[in-house]
């Protein structure tokens, strides 16, 4: 069987790491630049130990139970194996110590310096020491010769020495090597080697080739070399028998020869193409142990077990041909296995090939046959096949080819982009299946541990919530492989074998009846690949490129066909989405599509198959849902990407868990993600992309960042807070649009956010003199939020910029009324006429859509109503006089945000709305507390100084409006214009206008006249809250008026039809009496209300000297109109 290699281990920190076998082969000794030794039982042990020996560990060594160590301190210590007592010190040096190895009987130790010296040191007494001296550089390693007559060493200074142990001579030298004045800037640590038990070769790399010297003659006898190594060697060892002969380069490419053919056997690429410091040969086993400069631990099992590919050969190529597209690691150009030997052309081209085709987690192998015969074959049916992949190329170019006929060596090949390995499919929040103590899932409803061993599997479920469920342990005996949790079951699945088909096992512990388990076996040759849980159901997807879903108690309900294999799967509520390979990738990219789907009681399906997005040369490795049911995926580069639903659901990237890693090969493993508050849950992990379950691992909390550019500037930091806040608020949207509960309170906060830095903004670009720019900001605000725009730009003496947002907050008005008339009448014909039967009338009135002269409904404003509105703005700054700021009189201010009454003309030949009332048609008015439905709505068309040329025949009427239940958008412009204090504005203001035009007697009576007989009569819902606000305050105490209504309408909704027929007599029978007693209490009202707006128009002629100059009154008066009327 061919060797395999399996994913490497973060061990040590980045920098130089070595390793070594103990002498049974049991453990694993590495050391590293932390300064620490750690023990592997093998290479899935989640939790080695670890000895400290100092600050950095250059080197380590291992014989007899003494671990010897070549520490920063430039000394060479003792300790005992496997306890890790420290033994004392060896020897000393005045620098580094760069290699220390054991003689073959244990006795002594060598050990090289920076400081040119060698010495050979008895272990026993460390007294008995001898010096070597000859070298001109640093000395990079030593190797004893295996009958302990010579020590052969590498240095800096380009040679290679052969020392006679016994009288401390250079029985030989070779000037091989590149110089250099530093260990650091040496292309090659340069780990030599003697041939174990005869010592009859010794094996330097240099460059690119093994050399072999001869023992005794110490001629060349032969090199050896592959094509597929295209940097220098690192390191070299032997095999304990002496047979084979591997080596490691200094990107990454491990080569093992057959030294008695002289024929490469293996051929291994490390996933990160880092450089390999480090080479151990099990004692026992055909295993090689191998380390990085990154500090990673590797294992490369079954070497020099070659299957004779001449029987097989059809196989071979069917294989070579399929994995192209499925990725397998197992099996992962297994076509390699049968190629003839390489040249140092065909090197080039493979190394190219091997950037293209081994993205991170995937590995290739070779076995070189020496029958051209098949090598020429499996050329040919390559060729005819047009899917060479570029290894094969330049082997067959090489060695095949020689043997072809002229007009086969002409034929075209393939040299553009390679196909890129298909990710194999995985559940999120799970760590590999091959680690015996994993992690199956961890979400944000609790986790399932997996703890396998040879002979017993067990299955532990954890619950965040204990209220949800207690803790669980589970016995494995199916070895499920598969896991996901939910707050209703448990789903497990696990693969075939060969006497029982592939399972999906549920567990639904929130089952009410006795029967909580059942399973389901898949058809045959049908393999579960991924699995999820949703609400009320469970669906897996297999193999046969089908989704089966099953209702959480065992049913089987719909099954669908996937365009490609599945990657992975998440469900959330009534969604589920899936990831596929919608094709194959190029250049290390993958090809996924994603579908959602609703699977409630209206199905349909959201993303069909689109492509999903990911950073260039990475892989997915989570998917799932927010907290709140936004679909979330991360890629390999850390990219958390979010769907923008607002954005026709398309991806946005919010967070780069990179931006908050340490270190280079640190990561963050997602398990959850909340919107509201903003928060990635996810586990740190040093130097690996997945946590051990021991100790367990603590949860970070990482924030939200959308790149958006120059976020260092005070804008582009409050445009990407901004957006955030909308991106992650959206989800209410669609929660209400589905029906779901969600915290109103959360949104209008949001809104209120968004708004304020919208006004942040505004005030900035205003500073920076952008007024376009405001222009833009403005389009973005709500309406009272464009008044205070308004005013701002007033006060800060920009008159264009302040008219040109007075135009755009009359057409934003006129849209938005137009829309939410139809909205409201919608909501209201439901409320008033399918759930009651009081208040028929206004219904009626409710549902009527009436029809109105636009060019009458302009024409509204008088000289005397402007200037009065006018004065009523200015007031304030009589006794406040400061520099223009977009929240000193803004949100805070009781001056902006107060509410003020429409004003409203009487015409006898416009349409009447149903939101006002005039003097001439007693229409009934619908409580709202909207600003748009008090706002006199103005077209671009007519000018506001136009508006002033009106027929003063009727008097203005202003009718205070009764609040009603909020809409969304009265929510959201409710935060910026609090409900005034004052009992009958209408009054006030009608007292004001009428004063300052000098009719006070005559058309104050007159209008309080009018008013008192346009009043609406009251419904029977009015009477019946009137009678219950009491107690709807006493249950809810923190309530505002709008709240209060809308908690009495669903109270009143809950009453019997009778009870509210009963409410709905009630009131009809006493309007008359009501309208009597009204009239009587609106006159001395209006008395009052005159007397005392008579006072403060005096006070405000007397202080009227201390006001700064005034804006050009015409100017002012047209501004007036609309920017400083607050409806």
């Amino acid at each position: 069987m061919p060797s395999t290699q399996k994913p490497m281990r973060y061990g040590h920190t980045e920098g130089h790491t070595d390793v070594c076998f103990d002498d049974t082969g049991s453990c694993i000794v590495t050391c590293g630049s932390d300064g620490d030794v750690r023990i592997w039982e093998n290479l899935d042990d989640d939790d080695p130990k670890s000895i400290n020996v100092g600050e950095k560990a250059f080197s380590c060594a291992l014989k007899n139970g003494k671990l010897i160590t070549a520490v920063s301190n430039n000394t060479v210590q003792i300790h005992t194996f496997p306890e890790g007592a420290p033994d004392g010190i060896l020897t000393r040096f005045t620098m580094h110590v760069n290699h220390v190895t054991f003689s073959p009987d244990g006795t002594k130790v060598a050990a090289g310096s920076s400081d040119f010296m060698i010495k050979v040191v008895e272990v026993t007494d460390s007294s008995k020491q001898k010096t070597f001296r000859g070298h001109d550089a640093p000395v990079l390693s030593l190797s004893f010769d295996p009958k302990d007559i010579y020590l052969a060493s590498a240095s800096c200074d380009g040679s290679v020495r052969v020392w006679s142990i016994a009288d401390q001579t250079c029985t030989t030298s070779w000037l091989l090597l590149q110089k250099c004045n530093d260990v650091i800037n040496a292309k090659s640590i340069c780990r030599l080697a003697w041939q174990p038990g005869t010592g009859k070769f010794l094996a330097v790399p240099v460059d690119k080739v093994v050399k072999l010297f001869r023992r005794e003659t110490w001629g060349s006898q032969f090199d050896l070399s592959d094509a597929s190594i295209t940097l220098p060697l690192n390191v070299v060892v032997w095999s304990p028998c002496g047979q084979f002969l591997a080596a490691g380069s200094v990107n990454g490419n491990i080569v093992v020869w057959d030294v008695e053919t002289q024929q490469c056997i293996e051929r291994m690429k490390h996933e990160k193409k880092y450089s390999i410091c480090g080479l151990a040969w099990h004692p026992k086993y055909k295993q090689i142990a191998y380390t990085d400069t990154e500090g990673n631990l590797g294992l490369l099992e079954n070497i020099g077990d070659v299957e004779k590919p001449n029987d097989k050969v059809a196989s071979a190529v069917a294989k070579d041909y399929n994995d192209l597209f499925d990725g397998d690691d197992d099996d992962y150009l297994n076509g390699d296995t049968i190629e003839p030997p390489s040249s140092p052309k065909t090197g080039d081209n493979e190394d190219d090939a091997d950037d293209l085709m081994h993205p991170p987690g995937h590995m290739r192998r070779a076995v070189i046959d020496d029958d051209d015969d098949n090598s020429l074959d499996i050329g040919l049916i390559k060729a005819s096949s047009g899917l060479l992949e570029k290894e094969d190329d330049g082997d067959d170019q090489t060695g095949g080819f020689s043997a072809l006929p002229p007009s086969s060596t002409q034929q075209p090949f393939y040299d553009g982009p390679m196909p890129t390995p298909r990710q194999k499919p995985f559940q999120s929040g799970s760590t590999p299946v091959h680690l015996m103590h994993r992690f199956m899932v961890w979400n944000s409803v609790g986790i399932i541990r997996c703890y396998s061993d040879e002979q017993d599997s067990a299955i532990d479920v954890e619950f965040h919530d204990t209220s949800v469920h207690h803790a669980t342990h589970l016995p494995n005996s199916l070895s499920h492989t598969m896991a996901d949790l939910s707050t209703e079951a448990i789903l497990l699945a696990c693969e075939s074998t060969e006497e029982l088909a592939s399972k999906l096992h549920c567990i639904h512990f929130g089952s009410w009846d006795a029967n909580k388990e059942w399973t389901v076996d898949m058809p045959t040759d049908e393999e579960i690949e991924a699995i999820c849980l949703g609400q009320g159901w469970a669906a897996c997807a297999t193999t046969a490129l089908l989704v089966r879903v099953f209702t959480v108690g065992g049913v089987q309900r719909e099954i669908f066909s996937l365009p490609g294999p599945v990657v992975s799967m998440a469900g959330h509520g009534e969604q589920l989405m899936v990831v596929y390979h919608r094709g194959t990738g190029f250049d290390g990219d993958q090809c996924l599509g994603v579908q959602l789907m609703e699977l409630g009681m209206k199905k349909r399906q959201i993303l069909h198959g689109d492509p999903l997005s990911l950073t260039r040369k990475s892989y997915l490795v989570w998917v799932g849902f927010s907290a709140e049911g936004t679909p979330c995926y991360v890629d390999s580069e850390g990219i958390v990407r979010m769907l923008n639903r607002a954005l026709g659901n398309t991806w946005i990237p919010v967070c780069n868990t990179r931006e908050h890693c340490k270190g280079k090969y640190d990561h963050y493993w997602v398990v959850g993600i909340h919107e509201n508050p903003q928060q990635l849950r996810c586990i740190p992990c040093k130097g690996a992309r997945f946590p051990p379950t021991l100790p367990r691992p603590a949860v970070a909390i990482l924030p939200f960042k959308l790149p958006y550019c120059q976020v260092a500037t005070e804008k582009g930091q409050m445009e990407e807070q901004y957006w955030r806040s909308v991106v992650f608020h959206s989800h209410m949207d669609y929660l209400s649009k589905n029906g779901y509960e969600f915290d109103e309170n959360a949104k209008n906060q949001a809104v209120k956010e968004q708004q304020e830095l919208l006004m942040k903004l505004f005030a900035l670009s205003c500073k920076l003199e952008r007024e376009f720019r405001c222009v833009e900001l403005a389009d973005l605000m709500t309406h009272s939020v464009v008044n205070l725009a308004i005013k701002y730009a007033s006060r800060s003496h920009r008159l264009s910029l302040a008219q040109r947002l007075s135009d755009m907050a009359v057409q934003k008005a006129s849209e938005l009324a137009a829309a939410q008339e139809d909205e409201e009448e919608e909501e209201d014909e439901e409320d008033f006429r399918k759930h009651s039967n009081a208040g028929s009338s206004s219904a009626t009135e409710w549902g009527r859509l009436p029809g109105r002269n636009v060019q009458q409904d302009q024409e509204v404003e008088d000289p005397e109503e402007a200037d009065a509105c006018e004065e009523a703005e200015e007031t304030p700054e009589v006794h406040k006089e400061e520099e223009p700021s977009c929240f000193s009189r803004g949100v805070t201010s009781a001056e902006v945000t107060t509410p003020k009454p429409a004003l409203v003309a009487s015409s006898s030949r416009g349409r009447v709305n149903p939101f006002k009332v005039s003097s001439s048609k007693k229409d009934p008015v619908v409580p709202s507390a909207n600003v748009l439905d008090n706002m006199t709505k103005y077209s671009k068309k007519t000018s506001l100084s136009g508006s002033r040329a009106v027929n003063k025949q009727d008097p203005l009427v202003i009718k205070p409006l009764t609040p009603r239940p909020k809409t969304k958008q009265a929510l959201a412009v409710s935060f910026f214009q609090p409900r005034t204090p004052a009992t009958n504005p209408g009054e006030k203001t009608v007292e004001e206008r009428e004063e300052k035009a000098g009719n006070e007697s005559q058309e104050t009576k007159v209008t309080a006249q009018e008013n008192t007989e346009n009043r609406r009569p009251k419904t029977g819902f009015q009477m019946w809250l009137e009678e219950n606000r009491a107690n709807i305050l006493a249950d809810n105490p923190d309530l505002n008026e709008a709240e209060v209504i809308k908690e009495g309408m669903s109270r009143f909704r809950m009453l019997t039809s009778e009870e509210r027929m009963v409410w709905t007599e009630k009131a009809r029978g006493g309007r008359v009496s009501d309208l009597a007693e009204d009239k009587k209490r609106k006159r001395s009202t209006a008395e009052e209300e005159e007397v005392k707006k008579s006072q403060e128009q005096n006070s405000e002629d007397t202080n009227a000297s201390k006001k700064s100059k005034p804006l050009d009154p015409s100017t002012n008066n047209r501004l007036s109109a609309f920017a400083f009327k607050q409806s």
